[in-house]
């Protein structure tokens, strides 16, 4: 007489069934105690995917402080850099034209003036083309929110 075996697991749920043992010994989980092992075994997955996740944003927000860090400093070397030629420049139209510093300092400011009412007047034509509220959104909400209400009117009668 042949021993058949077989096995099925789940992480910690064996079922294990012995064809053929004369004096009946198996083993045998009910269905409740099954359900309960698998719903355990999820659990614990997802816990271990929350963990797992926990720390791959720690990683990433870890990398994002610093880029962000490291944007603050060029951006901090940059103003202090675009002040110094700022000055060079004024400086050099100065001593080019043989006027006093000031007139050099005057003439960077019209022209930093004039670059900034050309931005800020090419931003505003920019703005005012923007709408807040998305118009195809908008509008393909009322066609569904009016087919919604055709269907149900529809329904009702």
């Amino acid at each position: 007489m042949g021993f058949g075996i077989w096995s099925l697991g789940f992480a910690g749920t064996r079922i294990a069934a012995f064809a053929g043992m004369a004096n009946g010994d198996f083993v045998q989980e009910s269905l409740g105690g099954l359900i309960r092992g698998i719903l355990n075994d999820l659990r614990m997955l997802i816990r271990e995917e929350i963990a797992l996740a926990r720390v791959e944003i720690r990683e990433q927000a870890g990398r994002a402080k610093a880029a962000a860090l490291s944007f603050g400093i060029a951006a901090a070397a940059l103003a202090f850099g675009g002040t110094f030629l700022l000055v060079a420049i004024a400086l050099g139209i100065a001593n080019l034209l043989g006027w006093p510093a000031w007139t050099g300092f005057l003439i960077v400011a019209l022209l930093l003036c004039i670059g900034g009412f050309v931005t800020l007047s090419s931003g505003r034509k920019q703005m005012a083309t923007i709408h807040a509220v998305p118009e195809e959104t908008v509008a393909t909400l009322k066609e569904n929110s009016e087919w919604i209400a055709k269907r149900l009117s529809s329904v009702r009668k």
